[in-house]
């Protein structure tokens, strides 16, 4: 029995921590690597910085992933590094890994984006919304990639807000999953329903880790994603979606998790295996909710005696890179009746030592006294 936590503890990447993320950060390590990595210079984006991929194993199962189309989306860009750490590692596992599939993985495929910490690219699009038209040299560059490497699985690897929760429980989604669909009519190919299967296979992983924080994403199809796009193709694709895990702002926990899915995936993939994890469970995995604020200020009336008695105030972080480091700005999102949401810090002003805390927070106090 694989223990996922001890082989992440052996596998950290430790030289590339926090949410930002670029070229200048992760090369260093790839360069570093040697047998049985191959690196290379796959194209250049618009502001003609490299996009680079590593391939490695010799095996059947082709297994195609990519991290950060979107430039601010990088838990999973440090898990990728953590696992090939544990493929360096030569354990057991690896020398089954390498010798069962075949693996290319393109760390960053939106430096630019990542360079400023944006969703979009230089030319201000949004890769996962140019799976048709290709319009961008980046999605030109993935598409090649695809086609010339034509993998069997793809991992498509992204992160999410804040916002979401599990279901309607007050459980941040740590960690999301979607099959992507390939029709309007959201219906299940053979190639979707090994998603499915796959997807069901690292829920019942991480339910040991993170229980009730593991959310499905919306699957409307949209044939201009990348993951709706490839499953058209027939090619079984994941979505994966680092989210938060309590007052891990950094994600340096999620990427834990992140790093025990993508190992239990391929794993099972190895094994070829697939067919023991049950489709129909994959909708027993609740969809997920946009219930949380960062902060949430219940009786901010208190503090603000122009608000409305009761009036509850809603705070989301906006990420924003100044002078090269990451600050996390907070703005009202909503103020009213927020009784059905909830924070990831609440404080009541009715109790007095929620009171005094808030009053501690004076960028805090003084966003409501503005109000």
């Amino acid at each position: 029995m694989l223990d996922f936590i001890e082989l992440y503890n052996l596998s950290r990447e430790n030289s590339v921590q926090g949410r930002y993320v670029t070229n200048d950060m992760i090369f260093p390590f790839l360069d570093q690597l040697g047998s049985p990595f191959q690196i290379e210079m796959i194209g250049k984006s618009v502001l003609n910085r490299e996009i680079k991929s590593v391939t490695f194993g010799s095996g059947k199962y082709k297994i195609l992933m990519w991290s950060q189309m979107h430039g601010n989306e990088s838990t999973t860009t440090k898990a990728v590094l953590d696992f090939l750490n544990l493929i360096s590692s030569n354990s057991d596992l690896a020398q089954k890994l390498l010798a069962l599939c075949t693996f290319k993985i393109i760390p960053i495929l939106n430096p630019d984006g990542a360079e400023v910490y944006t969703r979009i690219n230089a030319n201000e699009v949004d890769l996962n919304r140019d799976a048709q038209d290709k319009s961008q040299p980046e999605s030109k560059i993935l598409r090649a990639v695809y086609d010339t490497f034509i993998p069997d699985y793809c991992f498509n690897l992204h992160d999410q807000r804040t916002i979401f929760n599990v279901g309607a429980t007050s459980k941040p989604a740590t960690v999301s999953f979607l099959a992507p669909s390939h029709d309007e009519e959201r219906s299940i190919s053979k190639s979707r329903g090994v998603s499915m299967q796959l997807i069901v296979a690292m829920n019942k992983e991480l339910q040991k880790y993170i229980p009730g924080q593991v959310g499905r994403y919306d699957d409307g199809f949209n044939a201009n994603c990348v993951g709706d796009t490839f499953q058209m193709l027939n090619k079984p694709t994941i979505l994966f979606e680092s989210g938060h895990y309590v007052n891990d702002y950094d994600r340096e926990e999620t990427r834990k998790f992140i790093f025990c899915a993508i190992v239990k995936g391929v794993n099972v993939i190895a094994d070829q295996n697939i067919d023991t994890y049950e489709q129909k469970d994959y909708f027993e995995i609740p969809e997920n909710g946009k219930l949380f604020y960062d902060i949430l200020i219940k009786n901010a009336d208190f503090v603000n005696k122009n608000l409305r008695n009761g009036a509850d105030i809603g705070i989301l972080f906006k990420e924003t890179l100044v002078s090269g480091v990451l600050t996390f700005v907070p703005f009202i999102e909503k103020t009213g009746n927020l009784s059905n949401f909830y924070g990831h810090k609440t404080f009541n002003c009715l109790n007095n030592k929620d009171l005094e805390n808030l009053k501690s927070l004076k960028e805090i106090v003084d966003l409501i006294s503005k109000k």
